[in-house]
C-alpha cells in the first residue's frame, strides 16, 4: 500500500523535487505530543460509538504511546516522503497494527487533525507563557523591594521630567506584563474551541460523538461550523499578536537598560555572564543580551505581519498556504520565551549604582512640576503658573542655579506670600513626598502597590 495518505487517486510516484517543497515534518515534528494525544481520544471515541472495538482501540492507544516513546528516545525515523508528523505517526501505527491502524482516521481529516494538534500546542503554550511571565514580575517585584528607597530621574522625551521611585520604575512593567498575562488568558478562550470532527470541511456522515472528544481533551467548547474550522487560523492571529507585544515591552525595557548601562548614564550594572567583550577594544562590557532581545522583537513583529499575508485572501475552506503558519508561529514563540528567561535572569541580577545616580540627581529641574502645582494651590492659575515657573527655569540656567537656590524675593515677585513655603516643595525629596494620587510615584502610594503586588504573586 502507498506510503502517502492520499495515494489512491493517483498514478506513479511524487516527484522528488516536490517532496522536497511539500514537506513540513521538518517543523511541525514537535506536534507528535499534541497529534498522539488528539489520536488516542479520537480512538476511545469512536469506540464508544461503536466504529473501532474496545481491544481495537486499546491497541491503538498502546501503539501510539510506543511510537511517543520512540519519538522521545530518538529512534524514530523522519522522512520527508511522509510530508508531516500526522502521516509519520499513522504510517507506524499501520505499520504495528496494519488494519486496525488504518482505522484510526475514520471520521477525520487532516484538515481538523492539523488545527486541533496545533490548538494543543498553543494552548500549553499560552500556559508556559504565563508562567514565564509571571516569573519575569517577581523578579521586577523582588527589585522593586530591593530598591525601595533608590530615587531615579523619570523621562519623557528621553529628558529629565521628575522623580520616581525606582519602586514605581518596577511597578510600571508590572502592570504592562500583567496586560500581557490578561491578553494570553483571554486569547486561550478562543483556543480552547475544538475543531476536531470538522472532518475535511463539511463533516461527516459517521455517527461520531465530538463532545466526547472535547471532554477527553480539555477543550471549552465545539467549534460551531465546519466549513470554517480548517480555514480557521483567527487564534494563531491572535496568539502571535500578542506575543508581538510582549516583545516590544521587552524591547523597550532593554533599550532603557542599554542607556543606563552607558557611561553617560551611569545607572546600571549588569552581571559579566549577560554581557560580551569586544575583540580588538579590551575595555569593553557590551550588553549584547538586551541587545538581542530588542533586536528579536523584530523578528517576532515580521512573523505576525507573514501570518497577516499568509491568511489574506484565502478562499473556505483549507488551502495548503496554511502549511506555512508553522514556521512563523513557532518562530515567534521560541523568540519571546527565550527572551522572558533572559529577562528575568537580568532583573533579578543587575544591580543600580545608586550612588552615581545620586550625583547627579537634582540636575534637570525634576521639582519644576511640583513647584508649578505649589503655585497653583496658593490661587495661581494653572497656565500663568505653567508660564511664572518656565521662566524660572530659564532663569537658573542663566544663573546657573537651581530652583531651591533662587532667594526668596524672586518667589514673591511671582506670588506675593510665595516664598513663605516653597522650600518645602523644591528639591527632589521635597518634590517626590508632595505627591499624593492614587497610581502615583507617592511613596505611600508605592508602599501600597507593593503590597497589593505581593499578594497577587504569591
Amino acid at each position: 500500500m502507498n506510503q502517502k495518505t492520499w495515494g489512491g487517486r493517483f498514478r506513479g510516484d511524487t516527484d522528488a523535487r516536490v517532496e522536497a517543497f511539500t514537506e513540513s515534518i521538518s517543523l511541525d515534528r514537535r506536534l507528535y505530543r499534541h497529534d498522539i494525544r488528539a489520536s488516542q481520544a479520537h480512538a476511545h471515541m469512536l469506540a464508544e460509538v461503536g466504529l473501532l472495538t474496545a481491544s481495537e482501540a486499546e491497541s491503538i492507544v498502546a501503539a501510539l504511546d510506543a511510537i511517543s516513546a520512540d519519538i522521545e528516545s530518538g529512534k524514530f525515523e523522519f522522512s520527508i516522503q511522509l510530508e508531516d508528523i500526522h502521516t509519520h505517526i499513522e504510517h507506524a501505527l499501520i505499520e504495528r497494527l496494519g488494519d486496525v491502524g488504518r482505522k484510526l482516521h475514520t471520521g477525520r481529516s487532516r484538515n481538523d487533525q492539523v488545527v486541533t494538534d496545533v490548538k494543543l500546542w498553543v494552548r500549553d503554550a499560552l500556559d508556559a507563557l504565563d508562567d514565564r511571565l509571571q516569573q519575569l514580575q517577581r523578579a521586577l517585584l523582588d527589585a522593586a523591594e530591593r530598591n525601595r528607597e533608590l530615587v531615579l530621574p523619570g523621562y519623557t522625551h528621553l529628558q529629565r521630567a521628575q522623580p520616581v521611585l525606582a519602586a514605581h520604575y518596577f511597578l510600571a512593567y508590572i502592570e504592562k506584563y500583567q496586560r500581557d498575562r490578561d491578553r494570553l488568558a483571554d486569547c486561550r478562550k478562543r483556543v480552547n474551541v475544538l475543531p476536531l470532527g470538522a472532518a475535511a470541511l463539511a463533516g461527516t456522515s459517521l455517527p461520531i460523538d465530538r463532545d466526547s472528544v472535547r471532554r477527553q481533551l480539555g477543550f471549552d467548547a465545539l467549534a460551531g461550523n465546519s466549513l470554517d474550522v480548517s480555514s480557521d487560523r483567527d487564534f494563531l492571529l491572535e496568539f502571535v499578536f500578542d506575543l508581538s507585544v510582549i516583545a516590544l515591552h521587552l524591547s523597550g525595557w532593554a533599550e532603557e537598560w542599554v542607556l543606563w548601562t552607558t557611561t553617560e548614564f551611569g545607572f546600571l550594572d549588569l552581571p559579566d555572564a549577560f554581557c560580551t567583550g569586544s575583540s580588538i577594544m579590551p575595555h569593553k562590557k557590551n550588553p549584547d543580551v538586551l541587545e538581542l532581545i530588542r533586536g528579536k522583537a523584530a523578528r517576532v513583529v515580521a512573523d505576525l505581519q507573514q501570518l497577516m499575508i499568509l491568511v489574506k485572501g484565502l478562499p473556505l475552506a483549507y488551502n495548503r498556504d496554511l502549511q506555512e503558519d508553522k514556521a512563523a508561529l513557532f518562530d515567534a514563540h521560541d523568540t519571546v520565551a527565550a527572551s522572558l528567561e533572559l529577562a528575568a535572569a537580568l532583573v533579578r541580577e543587575s544591580r543600580f549604582r545608586a550612588d552615581a545616580i545620586a550625583l547627579r540627581l537634582e540636575d534637570g529641574y525634576l521639582d519644576a512640576t511640583t513647584l508649578m502645582e505649589f503655585c497653583i494651590a496658593q490661587g495661581v492659575p494653572m497656565r500663568a503658573a505653567h508660564e511664572a515657573v518656565g521662566k524660572l527655569v530659564r532663569l537658573c540656567e542663566e544663573r546657573r542655579c537651581r530652583l531651591a537656590e533662587l532667594p526668596p524675593d524672586v518667589y514673591e515677585s511671582v506670588c506675593p506670600g510665595l516664598s513663605a513655603g516653597v522650600y518645602k516643595v523644591l528639591g527632589v525629596a521635597n518634590a517626590l513626598a508632595a505627591f499624593r494620587s492614587a497610581g502615583s510615584t507617592a511613596p505611600a502610594e508605592v508602599d501600597r502597590q507593593l503590597a497589593l503586588w505581593r499578594q497577587r504573586l504569591a
